[in-house]
């Protein structure tokens, strides 16, 4: 891995780890009420939007209250998505002690049930960020990412099942998280599939009997719009958090790794490996409080479990101590990220991509 950025040495990659060390310690040592009111308000605000949302939607033959309706239950299941829901269940808000927004506690507005999404996402993906064969996130098992991934001819049709995943995305992470794959390597027993199937179907009737039918039923002679506003809603959280994720991890620009790269790999080492395989996304304030934050998906990888509100505060530290060092901080404004992912997605469908790596380990 030292190899991976020229001129950078064993010596340095580690006064990297420092740097960032110090950053992370910083944000620890300063957590505290200004935090603390940030999430609680993000909080009031996604709890006010769904409530105002299926109001909205109870009386949605009026064609003002569906759009409204939609628009609010839309933006609050983003909110509880992205900002609420991962970056909890990553445990960024257990320093506090409250069990309302603890990692061991929440249950989201989500298929996948909390305890097998951490499963695959916290541990298997941020421990092995873009490592092909233990990275799973890597193109989730059916996308072909890298020219370390071993082409099929399937692939050739991935452009389309990338654009449909985009608007069922909960349901297909969903059925990632079972793991299927790892049963037929042998890495998964039967049994535990058979568990965790059992745990997927209760939180999907739980899912589905509370936007498909309890929520229509309750509007009744609104029943069939309410239905479709919450069809909407859902969809579009879908699409959004497919863009986001996939803008945060495939651009071109973004570098993944072989097992051979990260054997024996030092802190440091992690540190460079977390920067080299994410690429951020410029925006708003807004834009940054409804992605979860993972615009700053560079800060993320590198601090999983730091707040995630103070991830533009230390964005500069970390982008400085990348420019001081010679190492590429990869970071976009959305739409040309998202055309670079798409690039990436359409040139490794075909087959003849080889491994080759450029100078800079690329």
């Amino acid at each position: 891995m030292a190899t991976a950025v020229p001129g950078l040495t064993p010596d340095r990659i580690e006064a990297i780890g420092q740097e960032l060390d110090r950053i992370r310690a910083d944000v620890v040592t300063g957590r505290g009420a200004s935090d603390a009111r940030y999430i609680h308000t993000v909080v009031a605000v996604q709890r006010a939007l769904e409530a105002g949302g299926r109001a909205a939607l109870a009386v949605s033959l009026l064609p003002p209250a569906w759009f409204a309706g939609t628009g609010m239950l839309t933006t609050a299941k983003i909110l509880e998505n992205m900002e609420l829901g991962h970056n909890i269940l990553h445990g960024q808000w257990d320093w506090m002690g409250d069990p309302a927004i603890h990692s061991t506690t929440w249950e989201w507005d989500f298929p996948s049930p909390a305890d097998a999404w951490k499963h695959t996402h916290n541990h298997l993906h941020h421990t092995y960020t873009n490592v092909v064969g233990r990275d799973r996130d890597l193109g989730y098992t059916i996308l072909r990412m890298s020219a370390d991934q071993r082409w099929h001819p399937a692939h050739l049709l991935q452009p389309l099942y990338a654009a449909l995943l985009a608007p069922v995305f909960e349901w297909g992470i969903a059925l990632y998280d079972l793991e299927t794959d790892a049963v037929i390597s042998g890495r998964k027993s039967v049994r535990r599939l058979v568990t965790d199937t059992a745990g997927l179907a209760r939180k999907t009737l739980r899912q589905f009997t509370k936007d498909y039918l309890l929520f229509p039923l309750l509007a009744g002679p609104s029943a069939v719009p309410c239905l479709l506003g919450n069809l909407t809603a859902n969809t579009l959280r879908n699409i959004w958090a497919h863009t986001i994720i996939f803008c945060g991890h495939f651009p071109g620009e973004v570098r993944t790794f072989t097992e051979e790269e990260v054997e024996g790999e030092s802190r440091g080492e992690w540190y460079l490996r977390q920067i080299r395989g994410s690429a951020n996304l410029q925006g708003s304030p807004l834009f940054h409080v409804l992605s979860g934050n993972l615009g700053h998906q560079i800060e993320h990888h590198l601090f999983p479990d730091l707040p995630s509100n103070r991830y533009a505060e230390i964005a500069h530290r970390v982008r400085k101590t990348c420019e001081a060092y010679g190492i590429p901080y990869v970071t976009g404004p959305l739409r040309r990220q998202y055309a670079s992912t798409w690039s990436r997605i359409l040139r490794y469908a075909l087959p003849g991509t080889t491994a080759t790596r450029r100078p800079d380990g690329s």
